[in-house]
């Protein structure tokens, strides 16, 4: 099934000062000092679009005035783009602040026409854009669909598109706006209506472009277009439309990189291990270093929830120093996308990703000092032979760990080792645990800490007569005779 996505950015001149989030913004835009966009609260103030400066001075001096950037929309418009990478690889910019999804091969991995235009909606929000989204079966249908933000801008099939093709102004189409003068003078108003007059006489009249317009849109012409190349390299930054004193505020701005990121690791087939945020400070005389935020994963990565949510913790605790001006995320480590799991039965206690997920989010929240896993190390004595280490950056990674001594897990170890062996008694010259305990394995000799608490100890597996299985040793003490009775110990108990 061929599907085209159009989206269009209708306020990109005034959003890219003041992204749709910011509401509380007095933000006028002006072209040729002419207002050209304004913000709701500027609106609520009586600034209308064709006004001079003066006068959106006069009704509103609070009021914010932007000069109109093209290099700013052109900069938004590349990274909506990158973003949108991640729902289809083929994506490629339109005329007048629009861009095209070619969407076809992705209806079926995220569910559904319906599912795939929510998923890019809410993308477009946490990127703080507003945009009109339309579905057509040709790119040019979807364009004009979007260009009109009609209520109804999404169809599946040809017929319903050339249906709503007809009933849109011809004002819409580029090269018909020279001519819309006199098409009105002759009754023509609609693309239904212009598509009815005859073609030799409108192209002599108007010209090539918008015959071929018209055929591209009804599915009678070739469209060509050149896609987005994702870079090599990901590193985006944001400029703040405010300075930021509190860390969590800086959350929106981390959100939109992120969605950027995404996008361009699911270009690039890739999947993040570690990432860097920056937090620019003043510049000039009070210029100070950027505020760095490393994050290392255990597991690699590409979609954006767990690395907000690990970001969130970690701007919950920092302390800013200076007001921050502007965002930088860059992708410092990635390797290869590993393809799904093909296991048939999900596993117990979720995957290992989510259990790794689950302690790096640990991590951020209560510090790397607060979270622990047990660790072996190189001693003997069992009691000694075990360690508690934060966490390593990835699965596998070494803390310092020593090699361990050859034949330490040769013998079998109970699961249960209490906390100070419990001297037992001796009844009938046998170690008595509630009842007369039988040896039932061979001896385990352990001589270690030469260095400090020495310890020479016989290990053996003890049964007792309700079959319950126990690890216990017998002392040996330096400079004893034969005749010294043993001293017998319980340590463990084995399930």
């Amino acid at each position: 099934m061929r599907l085209w996505i159009g989206l269009y950015l209708p306020r990109l001149p005034l959003e890219v000062f003041c992204p749709r989030w910011s509401a509380d913004l007095l933000g006028v835009v002006l072209e040729q000092e002419q207002v050209m966009a304004v913000s709701p609260l500027a609106r609520a103030a009586g600034i209308r679009p064709g006004m001079r400066r003066a006068g959106a001075l006069m009704l509103a001096p609070q009021a914010r005035l932007h000069e109109r950037s093209l290099e700013r929309e052109a900069q938004a418009l590349q990274a909506v783009a990158l973003a949108l990478l991640q729902y289809s690889p083929l994506v490629a910019q339109g005329e007048e602040a629009t861009l095209l999804v070619d969407a076809g091969a992705s209806l079926r991995l995220f569910g559904g026409v319906r599912a795939l235009c929510r998923q890019i909606a809410a993308s477009l929000r946490a990127l703080g854009y507003t945009a009109q989204l339309s579905c057509a079966p040709t790119a040019r249908g979807a364009w004009l669909l979007a260009r009109a933000g009609t209520r109804r801008g999404r169809v599946l099939g040809m017929e319903s598109l050339v249906r709503r093709l007809d009933r849109l102004p011809c004002a819409l189409l580029p090269p018909a706006r020279p001519w819309l003068e006199w098409l009105d003078g002759i009754g023509c108003r609609t693309l239904g209506q212009l598509r009815h007059l005859p073609r030799p006489g409108l192209q002599r009249r108007c010209g090539g472009a918008l015959l071929d317009m018209l055929d591209d849109a009804h599915g009678h012409g070739t469209e060509l277009y050149l896609w987005l190349e994702a870079p090599p390299t990901f590193c985006a930054s944001l400029e703040l439309f405010d300075r930021v004193e509190h860390a969590e505020a800086l959350l929106f701005g981390a959100r939109r990189l992120l969605q950027q990121m995404t996008g361009w690791l699911c270009a690039r087939q890739f999947a993040v291990e570690r990432i860097q945020l920056l937090l620019a400070h003043e510049r000039g005389r009070v210029a100070r270093p950027p505020t760095v935020i490393d994050l290392a994963l255990g597991e690699a990565v590409w979609r954006a929830e767990h690395l907000l949510r690990l970001l969130k913790e970690r701007l919950a605790q920092l302390v800013l120093d200076a007001p921050v001006i502007g965002l930088t995320l860059e992708a410092l480590q990635v390797q290869p996308m590993a393809p799904p799991s093909d296991t048939l039965f999900p596993e117990p206690g979720g995957t290992p990703q989510e259990r790794q997920r689950l302690l790096e989010l640990l991590v951020a929240r209560l510090g790397a000092e607060n979270v622990l896993q047990a660790a072996p190390r190189a001693d003997y004595r069992p009691e000694a032979a075990n360690q508690w280490l934060p966490l390593p950056a990835r699965p596998g990674a070494q803390n310092a760990q020593p090699d361990l001594p050859p034949g330490l897990s040769g013998m079998p170890r109970p699961g249960w080792l209490l906390a100070q062996p419990i001297a037992l008694l001796m009844r009938e010259h046998r170690p008595f645990y509630g009842s007369p305990l039988k040896m039932v394995s061979v001896a385990e000799r352990i001589e270690a800490g030469w260095w400090g608490q020495s310890q020479a100890r016989d290990y053996f597996i003890a049964e007792g007569l309700d079959h319950a299985h126990y690890w216990v040793y017998r002392e040996r003490i330096a400079g004893s005779g034969e005749d010294a009775a043993p001293r017998w110990f319980l340590h463990g108990l084995f399930g």
